[in-house]
């Protein structure tokens, strides 16, 4: 080996050892930064004119494992959905409140219960009637407020969903940058770790925001695509588009669609593919999540409990009557028309009392006896027959009123042997002639067949959509009433449209449309976006009339007749005697025989609609037990989801991170072989000098 040999393995060797120092102390510096993966030299051996000639040192290379770094995106995913579901039930547990907190709903709902015992133990004083008027209207008061509560938390959701939206976009931009830097530098030959380190902390940010799948190319190129399979980056870029939130709670909203990328980075072409799902993943699939699926069932549940307490404290009310008996009884908007279908089986006793209590006159209507193709008008003129002028009921615009004539009042009560009923109710309680619970419309089913008219003018559009079990809208339709048609031809269009593919619809026992569904979709949801019907123009929409659960349940509106809220005298607690004579009394003061009745309806189970039978109390329970389960659920799952993400990012690190033992160990063997590498370049330098001394002489 020559001298020239000798002194240029040597400096390979001093280019070798000051790379790799290079490399260790850059390693060093950067032990606390986040997302970086150490450096390694790659060695190999100088070969020139197939002769070794000292040791060549390559670009420094990442030590990293796709593998693991797959894992902590997957993991970053779940963890995001988890996180953002936790937080929102969380926040929706506190809205419930604490068990035993006074304010919460749970006590609200005891309350009404432990007043209605009151009552009976203190024969119907008024200030346990107020207590007791009083407990209702809280109660009321705090499904409303829970119910704006839980639509404020839906808004919250949908902010948040346009909020990550944007970083998704701005995170997709930044990884397609680097995509750009690294391939360049790979083109040239040059090492892109610091690139690669950066690409690698955007990515992972990502897939905490939205559910991924990596790939890499052999120009060092990334490839993004959704869990679902769209493309969000190839050797193009797409972006999310959303529009911005509105701030309020809509019936549907639309879908996150993907566009490619403009020259400027803007939005470009749609692609065609869009995310309206929770398999989305990450925080935008939890959004999605709880805007489309957890939260609105938890309206669901509010409206039907509140629907079912409207129609128990309504059933009692309308039983009973006042001492003395009111001048007249306003029924609330029906959706009738007095040429409907009457459409009750058993009795009903209607009564023109005198402020004594004495019966002025009295009337039996047996709407069996009247004929199956008896009508509202038919019952109105049976009532008004058979009390000979001493009180006048009348039918317009969808309500029913009985007034009394000569000041005379008036008393509606069920027959003891054979109570009317219509969809489960009494005549006074399916017209709200005397209801506790009161609002701009009736509450509960209407009670309709396939043969009722629909009432509706052309034009008038029911528009439904139907909801998978994440949420995501698997059909929609619309209910268009066709002139003269019938309620039975809404069903079969209905059924022969795009809902046929996903389940059935038909009107239940009480006339309420339930939409049953394929084996598969277990929980597929049927709801209302929106309704421009007015049945017979009385202002009342269908879906009001055949949707009368949750959502549509009217609890907006609701409140305690004004009446009774002024004064306790107004609740109907007396019984009307089905049995007095006229001229006899027929009610009396001091009869709280009412109380008794709100004790036992309030205990007894209601039909809640789509399948759910069951007692206030205990359906109550169920509700906000099943809330506080899942809230409990989320906040141990994100503990797991958080436990597995840390697993993995330790994993990761423990294999790609910087450890000072290891570098420093390292930078001693580096300074040995600089140190043996510069003595043989002395030695030879040596060797040189004493040559030249000899050829000198």
């Amino acid at each position: 080996m020559s001298l020239s040999d000798i002194l240029g393995s040597a400096l390979s060797g001093l280019n070798a050892a000051q790379a790799g120092l290079r490399s260790a102390s850059n390693n060093i510096a950067n032990v606390n930064t986040p997302g970086y993966a150490r450096e390694r030299v790659p060695l190999e051996t100088g070969v020139t004119a197939g002769r070794v000639s000292g040791v060549r040192a390559l670009e420094a290379v990442r030590v990293a494992d796709r593998f693991l770094e797959s894992t902590v995106y997957r993991r970053a995913s779940d963890w995001g959905q988890a996180e953002a579901v936790a937080n929102s039930l969380e926040r929706l547990q506190a809205l419930l409140g604490a068990p035993g907190d006074d304010s919460g709903l749970p006590a609200r709902l005891d309350a009404i219960g432990a007043a209605a015992v009151a009552m009976t133990g203190a024969a119907g004083s008024e200030p346990t009637v107020r207590g007791f008027v009083g407990s209702v209207g809280q109660a009321l008061s705090a499904l409303q407020t829970l119910d704006s509560d839980v639509a404020a938390l839906r808004v919250d959701a949908e902010r948040e969903l346009s909020y990550t939206v944007e970083t998704i976009n701005n995170l997709l931009r930044r990884i397609d940058g680097l995509n750009d830097s690294v391939a360049r530098q790979a083109a040239g030959g040059r090492a892109s770790n610091g690139a690669v380190d950066q690409r690698m902390s955007a990515v992972e940010e990502l897939a905490g925001l939205i559910k991924i799948e990596v790939r890499q190319g052999e120009d060092g190129r990334l490839t993004i695509d959704t869990a679902g399979g769209a493309t969000l980056l190839d050797r193009r870029l797409r972006l999310l588009e959303y529009p911005p939130s509105e701030g309020s709670v809509q019936p549907i909203y639309p879908a996150v669609k993907l566009r490619f990328a403009a020259e400027d980075g803007s939005l470009g072409p749609e692609t065609g593919e869009r995310l309206d799902s929770s398999a989305a993943g990450g925080r935008l699939g939890g959004l999605i999540d709880l805007r489309d699926r957890r939260l609105p069932a938890f309206a669901e549940e509010i409206g039907s409990l509140f629907g079912g307490l409207a129609e128990s404290l309504n059933a009692v009310s309308n039983a009973g009557t006042t001492v003395p008996a009111p001048a007249r009884l306003d029924g609330a908007l029906t959706g009738f028309a007095a040429s409907d279908r009457l459409g009750f089986s058993g009795k009903a006793v209607f009564a023109a009392l005198q402020s004594d209590g004495t019966l002025a006159a009295k009337v039996t209507v047996d709407f069996g006896a009247l004929g199956a193709g008896a009508t509202i008008a038919d019952a109105v003129n049976a009532i008004n027959a058979g009390l000979g002028g001493a009180a006048t009921a009348s039918f317009a615009n969808g309500k029913l009123s009985i007034v009394g004539s000569g000041g005379l009042g008036v008393a509606v009560a069920q027959d003891p042997s054979a109570p009317s009923s219509r969809a489960g109710m009494g005549f006074a309680q399916l017209f709200g002639l005397n209801d506790l619970v009161s609002g701009s419309r009736t509450f509960g089913p209407g009670g309709f067949t396939a043969a009722d008219p629909h009432g509706c003018a052309p034009g008038e559009v029911v528009q439904m959509v139907l909801r998978g079990p994440d949420g995501r809208v698997l059909a929609e339709d619309n209910m268009a009433p066709a002139a003269g048609g019938t309620i039975g031809d809404l069903v079969t269009a209905l059924n022969s449209g795009p809902l046929s593919a996903f389940g059935s619809v038909a009107l239940d026992g009480r006339g309420r449309l339930a939409f049953t569904p394929v084996a598969s979709l277990p929980t597929a949801n049927l709801s209302v976006v929106s309704d421009t019907t007015s049945r017979f123009g009385t202002g009342r929409s269908l879906s009001s009339l055949l949707l009368p659960s949750g959502t549509e349940a009217g609890l907006g509106g609701a409140k305690v007749r004004a009446d009774i809220a002024a004064t306790g005298k107004a609740l109907p607690l007396a019984r009307l005697d089905t049995t007095a004579a006229v001229g006899t009394k027929a009610v009396g003061p001091g009869d709280s025989r009412g109380a008794n009745a709100f004790v036992d309806q309030l205990r007894a189970a209601v039909d809640l609609g789509r399948g759910r039978v069951s007692g206030m109390e205990s359906y109550a329970s169920f509700v906000l037990g099943q809330t506080g389960l899942d809230a409990a659920g989320a906040k141990d799952r994100l503990a797991d989801m958080e436990a597995r993400r840390s697993d993995a990012v330790n994993r990761r690190d423990s294999y790609s991170g910087v450890n000072i033992d290891e570098e420093l160990a390292s930078l001693v063997t580096l300074q040995n072989s600089y140190s043996a590498a510069a003595r043989v370049m002395s030695t030879a330098t040596e060797m040189y000098d004493t040559l030249i001394g000899m050829v000198g002489r």
